[in-house]
């Protein structure tokens, strides 16, 4: 008889996980979760750099005026990172690489109580997000 083994459900996360890291080229994903900023102040930068070019990108996010902007920048530069330790031997200004996908999903809510007038407590939800980049070469020489 053949003995079939079970195995754990994070045992298979895990392999699943190493197989993707073992795929060479493609896109490379970033993950920024629960960032202490409200979904919609975020979705105002990040509209800005969807589908541009991954230098303008960096730019237009360096001389942004928004709190938003620092962190989506750092993302940015991590998905980049991703993306060269995918594709080791490529260049990152000859592959011409640019936002493919960004998203931005909301995280939790810290709930608070502000004091308010005659007894009452007036309730603050101090918002989060997640946010979810995708960078990938517009040139497709895998």
């Amino acid at each position: 008889m053949e003995a079939t083994t079970k195995i754990k459900k994070s045992v298979l996360i895990r392999q699943k996980k190493e197989a993707a890291k073992a795929q060479v080229g493609g896109a490379s994903v970033a993950k920024l979760q629960n960032c202490p900023t409200s979904p919609r102040k975020m979705r105002l930068v990040v509209d800005l750099i969807r589908g541009m070019n991954v230098e303008k990108a960096i730019y237009t996010l360096k001389f942004l005026n928004k709190e938003a902007a620092i962190r989506v920048e750092k993302l940015l530069l991590s998905a980049i990172k991703n993306w060269e330790a995918k594709n080791e031997g490529k260049r990152v200004e000859e592959s011409n690489l640019y936002v493919k996908e960004v998203s931005v999903g909301g995280g939790r809510q810290l709930k608070r109580l502000r004091p308010a007038p005659q007894g009452r407590g007036y309730r603050i939800r101090k918002r989060s997000n997640h946010v979810h980049l995708i960078v990938d070469s517009k040139n497709d020489n895998n």
